[in-house]
Formats: C-alpha cells, sequence, structure tokens
C-alpha cells in the first residue's frame, strides 16, 4: 500500500487561525482540521497592533499535532492578510511593532503620499486600489512617525514571509502578497524601484520576488526539534485572497467571484492588469495571483460588519427580552434575519464601517440619518447588513461588467460566506445572477493546491480546480 503524503497548510485570518492537513484519496481531496487558534489585535501605546510572537507560537503548537498524530506533512506553507509587514534590524531581530491595517495611523498619509506621487500617477503604475491600510501609506507613517526604524531596518518581510522566515531562516518576499502593497509594477510583477525611491524608502528592503509554488527551503533544526519532524516550506500565495481564488472551482478564465470572508473580495481574473482611469475610479485593484494572473476586484466590507456586532451580541447587548444567553452564531443570525421585515439599508463599503468603537449604532446611525427604519433587534440588525452586502455585490458586477465588456451569469462565491444560506439567496435574488456557493474552506484549500502543484500532485491550476470542484461541491441558487 502507497505511503499516504499529507500536506499542511497554515492559514491565518485577522479573527482566527487554523492549521488543515490534506492528503489525497481516490482521486479526491480530504481535508482535516487539526487546530485551530483565535487571532485578533492588541493595543500598545495607543496603537493597534499584532501580537507576531503569539501567532508563531501557535503556529509551532499546531505543527506539533501532525506529529502527535502520526501525519507528517510533506510540504507546508502560511497564508495571512495583506497589507502588514515586519522590519528587521541587520541581525534579524524584529525593529518596533507589527502594526494592524486597521490602526489610525495612517490618516492622512494618502495626501502626504500624493504630495510625491500623484493618485493617477500611482494606479497607473500598480493597479492597486486606494485603501489608507495600503503598505505605501503605512510606510509613510513610519517614516514620519517612526523614522529611526525605517532608517535601521535591513529587511522588510510581509507578515506571512516574516513567519516562513522564522520557520527556515529564508527570506523570501512573495508575489501575491507584496502586490497588494502598491509599490509593485502591475506591468513587470516586480518591485517598482523608481517609485520607492520618489518615496524616500530604503531600496534595500525590497529585493527580488518569489512566486507562489517556489520551495524556499525546510525547517530550521531548532523548529525541527520543537515540532518533532522536518518537511518543506513551499510558498502558497500567501494573501489569503489569492490562495481562496486559486479555489474557485471553475475551468473558465474569466469567472465571476466573491471571496467572502472578513472581507469581501468581488472580481474575475485577467491575463493583464487593468490601470485604466475608469478602473481607479470604480476603485478596483489588480492585486497579483497565481501563475500571474491578475485578480481584478473590489474590497467590499464583507462579513466584518456581522462579526462585529456578533462579538457586541455576546458581550453585552440587550435589547427588550434578550438576556445575551440568545445563539448569536453565524448561521443563526442569518437564518433570524431573513425572518425579519425591515428593508433598511446602509452603504456598506463607507470607511464609517472600517473601526467603529460599536458597528450596532454606526448600523443604527447611518439608518437614522438618511431617515430610514432604524433596526433595533439583533436580527433586524443582522438583516440590515446582510441587504447591504447583497446590494454592494450588485454594484460590484455591474461595474465589473462595464470595465471589462463582459456579460457574467453566475457568480461564485467561496470561503466563509458561502455557507450563508439566506446571503447566497438574497445575492442570487439582487444580483440576478446564478450563486455557485464553495468551498467554505477555500483559502486553505488553495493554499494546498500551490503546494500539491508544486510537488507534481496536480499538473496546473485547472487541474487542481477540477479537483476541487469534486472533491467540496458546490451548491447552487437560481435567481
Amino acid at each position: 500500500m502507497a505511503e499516504i503524503k499529507y500536506y499542511l497548510a497554515v492559514d491565518i485570518g485577522a479573527s482566527s487561525g487554523r492549521h488543515i492537513l490534506s492528503h489525497m484519496e481516490d482521486g479526491r481531496m480530504v481535508n482535516e482540521e487539526i487546530y485551530r487558534f483565535y487571532n485578533g489585535n492588541d493595543t500598545v501605546h495607543g496603537h493597534l497592533v499584532w501580537d507576531t510572537d503569539r501567532i508563531f507560537d501557535e503556529i509551532i503548537t499546531g505543527m506539533k499535532k501532525c506529529a502527535e498524530l502520526g501525519k507528517i506533512p510533506t510540504s507546508m506553507g502560511i497564508d495571512t492578510w495583506a497589507v502588514d509587514y515586519v522590519l528587521l534590524d541587520k541581525d534579524d531581530r524584529r525593529i518596533g511593532q507589527c502594526y494592524a491595517y486597521r490602526d489610525s495611523r495612517t490618516q492622512g498619509m494618502d495626501d502626504e503620499v500624493y504630495k510625491i506621487v500623484p493618485e493617477n500617477e500611482l494606479y497607473a503604475r500598480t493597479g492597486i486600489q486606494k485603501a489608507i491600510f495600503n503598505t505605501v501609506f503605512q510606510l509613510m507613517a513610519a517614516k514620519q512617525e517612526t523614522p529611526a526604524d525605517l532608517e535601521n531596518a535591513a529587511s522588510m518581510l510581509m507578515v506571512p514571509d516574516y513567519f516562513h522566515f522564522l520557520l527556515t531562516g529564508v527570506k523570501a518576499q512573495e508575489y501575491t502578497n507584496a502586490s497588494t502593497t502598491g509599490l509593485v509594477n502591475a506591468a513587470t510583477g516586480q518591485w517598482d524601484t523608481e517609485l520607492i525611491t520618489k518615496l524616500g524608502y530604503p531600496k534595500r528592503l525590497f529585493e527580488t520576488l518569489s512566486m507562489p509554488g517556489t520551495v524556499i527551503g525546510v525547517l530550521k533544526l531548532d523548529i525541527r526539534d520543537k515540532v518533532g519532524f522536518d518537511c518543506a516550506v513551499v510558498l502558497p500565495a500567501t494573501h489569503d485572497t489569492g490562495s481562496a481564488v486559486m479555489s474557485v472551482p471553475s475551468d473558465a478564465d474569466d469567472t465571476l467571484y466573491i471571496s467572502s470572508g472578513t472581507w469581501s473580495l468581488m472580481g474575475t481574473e485577467r491575463k493583464e492588469a487593468d490601470c485604466s482611469d475608469a478602473a481607479m475610479k470604480a476603485n478596483f485593484t489588480n492585486e497579483g495571483g497565481y501563475d500571474h494572473r491578475y485578480r481584478f476586484l473590489k474590497n467590499i466590507m464583507g462579513l466584518w460588519m456581522i462579526q462585529s456586532v456578533k462579538k457586541e451580541f455576546e458581550t453585552g447587548y440587550r435589547y427588550k427580552d434578550f438576556t445575551g444567553d440568545e445563539d448569536y452564531g453565524f448561521g443563526h443570525l442569518c437564518d433570524m434575519a431573513a425572518k425579519e421585515s425591515i428593508e433598511s439599508i446602509v452603504p456598506a463599503n463607507d470607511g464609517r464601517f472600517l473601526s467603529p468603537m460599536s458597528m450596532i449604532l454606526e448600523v443604527q446611525r447611518a439608518c437614522g440619518e438618511t431617515e430610514q427604519q432604524v433596526p433595533e433587534s439583533p436580527w433586524e440588525i443582522a438583516r440590515v447588513i446582510y441587504r447591504s452586502l447583497a446590494v454592494c455585490y450588485k454594484e460590484a458586477a455591474e461595474e465589473i461588467e462595464q470595465i471589462t465588456g463582459k456579460h457574467y451569469d453566475a457568480i461564485n462565491i467561496v470561503g466563509g460566506g458561502s455557507n450563508a444560506v439566506w446571503l447566497n439567496e438574497l445575492t442570487a435574488s439582487v444580483t440576478g445572477k446564478t450563486v455557485l456557493a464553495g468551498p467554505g474552506e477555500a483559502t486553505a484549500i488553495g493554499n494546498l493546491g500551490a503546494q500539491m502543484i508544486a510537488d507534481g500532485v496536480f499538473k496546473d491550476l485547472f487541474e487542481f480546480r477540477r479537483c476541487v470542484r469534486e472533491s467540496f461541491g458546490v451548491k447552487e441558487y437560481k435567481a
């Protein structure tokens, strides 16, 4: 009997992380979640930061589970969110904090960047949408507020690159995550050194980029001793959306998709970046994908709003007969929202919902300001959010079709949001398109796919995607 080959995906989002082992069985991928852990921001000296030491400890703990189970992976890879980074000195010690993208230090930094490089020029070079948390603005905040950090930095690694470095001792800057910084040239697929020089960022921080599927090394001796095994470390698409889009189960070159999680990323794959004025005005982005495929997409606030109100409900929100003991699970919230009748909507993509003190109050204020019915119960609040997201999806789909000149009959929804039945039904109804939902663990599956393609399990991206459909299936919702 042939020995089973396992592959390990470490998928870390803004609110949780998970370790998922996969192997092939009868031509299908079989996945097993072996460890899950909490993630979130800490506040240090008034700034939102990531505790990278704690997160790395969790990565190691999950890897130990593989040895405990006797399922040693052939390879592993880590994906996380985008835009955040770590600076290292000449001795590879971390400099300062790893700031979180929701931290307020970037306020006004867009104007500072545009004084040097106008907004339209920046977009024409990079194709990256304006978002105040983009790395290009974070580095301007560092340049102005903590200049010594940049002066003393010998290298810069995006968050997943940093964790790969801690595992292997190899500093590799992966392409898909780097592309989100606003500093990679959309035409060349490499750092835009002319742009970087204009902005006064140290050029030494920006090395040659590595593509997903690159084997960067094996575990360091001290890591092997901790986890109880050795394996190859393979770069997935380290930007979680890049991995999620890899697992969209479609044979088409130009599928319309939503990667639905904390953010809803809605777009299509293209072979060339679109850095046109029309794309810029619609605030679309051209993020690098697997095999140099561009993810032409728009950021929509996504389930962050639901995650936020869920947390508030669970930690003290009270309304009439609600005691705080109710079921505020995502599935129940979605089911109960479907039964309400409130028709109010809010502009879900507005910056006011990025990091409010209370998401509940912000949604209520937005409804009151527009003289709509103000939601009061948890189910009404959830309904307003779900309906607002569906409207955002409709608007983004129309913009994509107008810019690309293509019509799409269906939307493929992958990620955790693909499990929200009523939201899928609502999206089909509002957009007039068939919704194909699944897989739910899209990011981890895409991470695994990059490793498996590198190891010869699949010959290319499309063979992998066909296997995803056969292994996990999709649910169809008609308009």
